[in-house]
């Protein structure tokens, strides 16, 4: 007869495992004995015991979440659990879509005609599609000398795309560094001077 193998734990770690884990707690998952109950019309039921608050869940057919955990008690809602992790991954993709962000675009004093137009594109695409943009220069050796020179490339491209977005403020110099950050306009006042519309897609909302 051969013996029976002996296996040893595994060490696979499960990704979907700590995925789960951030889920709000539910129906028997509810560890408190006591918790303030919002009904389905959400409307404020009062303090019930965890097992009357599921029982009033089960009566309207839905789920009863634990949607403000570290309240005292925790605050619970009657609703339709599956409807309602829908809406929030809705939410939460929206949230990511029409996120700003600051892109970065570094020019220099001596820069060529083809740089230059290089990065008004590049500044454009960014405005167009939502995100502030930091136009910056740092100075280098002798160009600390004459850093007016700086300043005007940078307030050149600022002027360049008008169209599309607004300086935050004057041109600023700091040590060696010159910069300016800049706000995309409203979706419909963005107008496209460098690229075409079927280039770049549609605008993103952004900040506005």
């Amino acid at each position: 007869m051969n013996p029976v193998p002996s296996y040893k734990k595994s060490n696979v770690k499960f990704p979907y495992k700590k995925k789960f884990s951030n889920l709000p707690r539910k129906n028997k998952q509810i560890r408190a004995r006591e918790v303030r109950v919002i009904g389905s019309d959400g409307k404020q039921v009062g303090i019930l015991s965890v097992q009357e608050a599921l029982a009033l869940a089960q009566r309207c057919g839905l789920d009863l979440v634990e949607i403000s955990p570290k309240a005292q008690p925790p605050v619970c809602k009657v609703l339709d659990f599956g409807k309602y992790m829908y809406e929030e991954s809705k939410k939460n993709k929206s949230q990511k879509t029409t996120a700003t962000k600051l892109k970065e675009i570094k020019l220099g004093v001596s820069i060529e005609l083809n740089d230059y137009q290089t990065k008004l594109r590049q500044a454009e695409n960014f405005l167009f599609k939502g995100n502030k943009v930091k136009l910056y220069i740092n100075l280098k050796g002798r160009q600390m000398g004459n850093p007016q020179m700086g300043v005007e490339v940078v307030e050149r491209m600022v002027e360049d795309l008008k169209q599309i977005g607004t300086a935050d403020a004057a041109v600023v110099r700091s040590g060696r560094n010159i910069f300016v950050l800049m706000t995309p306009l409203p979706t419909a006042k963005r107008t496209l001077i460098y690229h075409r519309k079927d280039d770049i897609g549609e605008p993103q909302e952004g900040t506005h």
